[in-house]
């Protein structure tokens, strides 16, 4: 799976998250989707990312995103090295 591919379902997790959904509200959501692209793929590489940045959200919620992602590397079948990479990557 393609960090664009891992994005795309990522993306749609957290934009169906009734908590989280209120902050994408007028956000661009391909401009936003290229910049995850390009930290995903930073995350893969062990590179330290917040890619939800900005947005305001809390401690809570940014973990929940990060959860999310995680779920998403687990369902893709990603090595479980790698899984830890983003999870590392991700955290605050």
């Amino acid at each position: 799976m393609t960090p664009a591919e891992i994005v795309r379902r990522w993306l749609r997790l957290v934009t169906a998250d009734a908590e989280l959904s209120p902050y994408l509200v007028g956000v661009d959501l391909g401009r936003l989707a290229a910049h995850l692209t390009a930290s995903v793929t930073a995350a893969l590489a062990g590179e330290a990312t917040d890619p939800w940045g900005g947005l305001g959200l809390s401690e809570e919620q940014h973990r929940r995103v990060g959860d999310y992602l995680v779920g998403v590397c687990w369902a893709a079948d990603l090595p479980d090295e790698r899984i830890t990479r983003v999870r590392r990557a991700v955290a605050r």
